[in-house]
């Protein structure tokens, strides 16, 4: 897949910092990492490229990070596998593509958190990266958080009739993982766990009929627009965290002065990434509404969905996995971070 114009700037502002040959300013050992994400180059990845480049500048080319796409390393179900096993040295993870390896991790994808400013998501995700229990779920898989994906709010697209009201989702079959599933399910649909590349394929074999993703690039990146006949622009229900870890030991062998090289550089790449968001949606949207039926739900639909799929599912998920960890420990933590950042609701 060709990078889009958009993209390229991007990559080019993040270049910037980019020294000539020969001006290292971080000696070091020759070190190659394999950084391991499903799909091909897009919004998500461009902050891990940003910084791919800039570890290669810094270092005279002695530090090299190579990402692997579209899966070439192995499923996006296994990196974590990948990763316990030091088969590479870093991966982008979907936790609610393996919520039993990662259950702390899917409080991220529950319905109507309060995350819906950029700048209150990013402030959130990167203390909730920082959180004993989500550095606990890595920490089975010899891995360490690393950057948030900062996902943006997830909508709907779908073929077949439109579901223009709330009743309109019952029996309607639904890409959507987690706590977002979940509030879908109370609608009346029928959720499905697949991955980003999968829902392509299933859309085309006519085994979903709409698909969750956050919009606006995702939907873009995944050729699901191409698919769709209609998309929704103002549900908001939720959003999710596809975000990148490292390998404890890779990194724990790395010399002091290369830890602090990627430590130092979280913000290039967080930066980057909302940078690549903001130019894609630019675009997108008035595409989608060129070419794609637009369903724009009232405020009084939008609050009858967050009271039967907001609270709800939050204590359900509590329940389910207080055995497992402190779950409302967890919750609790994120919704004070939001309030801290500012969130209004």
């Amino acid at each position: 897949m060709k990078r889009s114009i958009a993209m390229i700037s991007v990559a080019a502002i993040a270049a910037m910092n980019v020294l000539p040959a020969g001006a290292a300013n971080v000696e070091g050992p020759s070190v190659f990492w394999k950084i391991s994400i499903y799909g091909n180059p897009r919004a998500l990845t461009s902050g891990m490229e940003a910084l791919a480049e800039k570890v290669s500048s810094e270092t005279d080319g002695m530090f090299q990070i190579r990402i692997f796409y579209a899966e070439q390393l192995g499923p996006v179900r296994e990196n974590l596998d990948a990763l316990k096993l030091n088969a590479i040295e870093g991966a982008g993870i979907c936790e609610f593509y393996h919520p039993g390896k990662n259950p702390a991790w899917t409080v991220f994808s529950l319905p109507f958190l309060p995350l819906g400013d950029p700048a209150v998501d990013r402030q959130v995700r990167e203390r909730m990266f920082e959180h004993p229990a989500i550095v606990a779920d890595m920490e089975k898989w010899n891995a360490i958080p690393y950057a948030s994906g900062l996902l943006q709010q997830f909508e709907l697209m779908g073929t077949g009739p439109k579901p223009e009201t709330l009743d309109g989702w019952k029996g309607l079959r639904v890409r959507a993982g987690g706590g977002l599933g979940d509030a879908l399910s109370r609608l009346g649909a029928t959720p499905q766990t697949l991955s980003a590349p999968e829902t392509l394929i299933a859309f085309q074999n006519g085994t979903v009929d709409a698909a969750a993703f956050p919009f606006t690039y995702a939907h873009v990146a995944f050729k699901i627009n191409d698919e769709a006949e209609w998309f929704t622009s103002n549900l908001a229900p939720g959003t999710s965290e596809c975000g990148w870890v490292l390998n404890k030991t890779a990194f724990e062998a790395l010399p002091s002065q290369y830890q602090d090289l990627l430590m130092d550089n979280r913000d290039l790449v967080l930066d980057t990434q909302q940078a690549a968001y903001a130019a894609e949606d630019g675009k997108n949207l008035a595409l989608f509404r060129e070419t794609l039926d637009e369903i724009v739900y009232t405020d009084e639909q939008r609050a009858a969905f967050r009271e039967k799929a907001g609270q709800p599912v939050w204590n359900d998920w509590v329940e389910a996995n207080s055995d497992k960890f402190d779950a409302q420990g967890v919750l609790d933590a994120l919704l004070t971070y939001a309030r801290e950042a500012g969130a209004t609701h």
